[in-house]
């Protein structure tokens, strides 16, 4: 029988390969990733992100699962939105971007938050536990993508949402403009910021095997999501997915 493959950028890798590389990649780059989002983006994932939040309609008391968590972005935009009495549980595959994500939140002064490490593919939360499920530039890395978001749709309680912020296909008039700057700028960027042009070659690639817009919102259909939708942001170069868990 032929070995099952996955895609890793533009490379064919065995599913256990790819998720080894992707949690090699982010310890590698944990410490610059920060700074190396605020320079591809020229700071503008900060705007992106709190579009996301806005579409998850989080409330006090809410219980939020934050998947690829990474420095905790999207924890601090939610947290104040759940209050005191709500939970927030921080997910990743790399114990280094959670480490650094716990790091970083305490010094921001948001101390109620549970850190998970596990593969978004295979979470370890009960059914129905969730009210929002909520992933931000972390699901083009999972390896089993149709997993992760049947996860989700398990793991959420009825009525709950699953908003997903995610590079797409930018409109037809950016995407020669984008293809260069993705394939020129940000892997030099990678390798005189972060020290490593080759993790960042990677995550452009990533961008170019990601499901479009219209086939992720298939997706999410697929997996019992109802009223998908997406909203473009920058021309389409990012997108936001939602979805609904109504039973």
């Amino acid at each position: 029988m032929e070995e099952r493959t996955t895609d890793f950028g533009y490379q064919a890798v065995s599913p256990a390969e790819k998720t080894r590389r992707v949690k090699n990649i982010f310890q590698s780059v944990a410490r610059r990733y920060d700074l190396m989002n605020d320079l591809m983006s020229f700071g503008t994932h900060r705007l992106w992100k709190r579009f996301a939040v806005r579409l998850c309609g989080l409330r006090p008391g809410m219980k939020v699962l934050d998947l690829a968590s990474g420095t905790g972005d999207m924890v601090r935009l939610a947290r104040p939105l759940v209050g005191g009495e709500g939970r927030i549980v921080a997910a990743d595959l790399s114990a280094e971007m959670l480490n650094l994500g716990r790091e970083r939140l305490l010094n921001a002064g948001i101390a109620a938050v549970d850190h998970v490490e596990c593969d978004a593919a295979a979470l370890p939360f009960d059914d129905h536990s969730f009210d929002c499920v909520i992933t931000s530039f972390g699901l083009r890395n999972v390896t089993d993508k149709t997993a992760a978001i049947a996860g989700a749709h398990r793991v959420l309680k009825p009525g709950g949402r699953f908003v997903v912020l995610e590079f797409s296909r930018p409109h037809p008039w950016l995407e020669r403009c984008y293809r260069e700057y993705s394939f020129r700028v940000i892997p030099r960027l990678g390798r005189y910021v972060a020290g490593d042009e080759d993790s960042y070659r990677y995550l452009v690639e990533s961008i170019r095997r990601h499901p479009d817009q219209p086939a992720l919102r298939a997706m999410l259909a697929a997996a019992g999501f109802e009223r998908c939708e997406y909203f473009n942001l920058s021309g389409g170069i990012v997108a936001v997915h939602r979805g609904c868990r109504l039973q």
